[in-house]
């Protein structure tokens, strides 16, 4: 695991593509990376920067923004994102364009099945705690299918975002890592974007001296209900800012806009919107250039 694992990337030209609406959530279309290169892949230790996989995806039709009265941020908003001390953002369909648990669960044999629990949990349907178990005994992925996963397949990132981090960094603010998903597989997407990995705040999986999977660690404050915003309030309170600005496209995200966690949600739309959490977002982008701009 601590070793660098190479992975050729192929990728195919694709005529068409579907969009899929589950309740009140509805997915971007999707289109694969359009490069071929190879990636070093350092799924624990190394912090060296890795090359970026950008994928494309297409933007939501300007009808869906108009459903939305909180996609032009108010002065105060724009404020308190401008002068933030810190930036913390979630992982799955935000900084990357896939969901990793459902990924490694289809990588596995067990992607459908493991897809419908994350969608229950990511609308707060069903407590997170709950859901990730479930998902897990679904499949229970072995070391040596980890490994292999992370080999074959490198973190997807979502358009604008290594740009957006570039730019908050260069703005003297912080930029932390805070997700449901797995140290494993977020240490590479951290490296790629150039965050220090103990500006990671996620679950860990654990293996028995054979490679298999014997659970998670339930002492990750990610772990459970509400750990999004526990883990906000940790960070918040151990480096003292001021004001803390949380990124993200679920319910979990905005758990973590509360007393002494961050000030202000920006819910990203631009891979799944999830009606139900974007209503009720400070303000709600489908493109990370609005971010960008902002801060010039």
């Amino acid at each position: 695991m601590e070793g660098l694992m190479s992975a050729q990337i192929k990728v195919q030209t694709v005529h068409s593509f579907c969009s899929r609406q589950h309740n009140s959530i509805q997915r971007v279309p999707l289109l694969p990376p359009r490069v071929t290169r190879r990636v070093l892949i350092s799924p624990m230790k190394s912090q060296k920067l890795l090359n970026s996989i950008a994928a494309s995806v297409q933007p939501l039709e300007a009808s869906e923004a108009g459903r939305f009265n909180n996609t032009l941020p108010s002065k105060d908003i724009l404020e308190v994102w401008r002068n933030a001390n810190a930036v913390c953002f979630d992982v799955d369909s935000t900084v990357c364009i896939d969901e990793g648990i459902d990924e490694l669960a289809e990588f596995c044999g067990a992607g459908e099945a493991v897809a419908e629990w994350t969608a229950r949990a990511m609308s707060g349907s069903v407590p997170f705690e709950k859901a990730l178990a479930a998902r897990l005994a679904l499949f229970n992925p072995s070391l040596l299918q980890v490994q292999e996963f992370l080999q074959k397949r490198p973190p997807r990132l979502s358009p604008g975002i290594d740009a957006l981090v570039k730019k908050i960094k260069d703005t003297n603010k912080d930029v932390y890592l805070v997700s449901g998903g797995f140290r494993q597989m977020i240490n590479p997407v951290a490296s790629i974007l150039g965050i220090p990995l103990e500006n990671i705040y996620a679950n860990n999986l654990l293996f028995g001296s054979s490679g298999e999977f014997t659970g998670f660690d339930p002492n990750e404050p990610t772990s459970r209900k509400g750990g999004k915003a526990t883990a906000v309030q940790q960070i918040r309170k151990a480096q003292g800012y001021k004001s803390f600005v949380m990124i993200g496209d679920g319910a979990t995200d905005l758990e973590a806009r509360m007393p002494s966690g961050a000030d202000l949600f920006i819910c990203y739309a631009g891979v799944v919107l999830r009606e139900s959490v974007a209503a009720k977002a400070d303000w709600l982008v489908f493109n990370f250039q609005d971010l960008i701009n902002s801060l010039d």
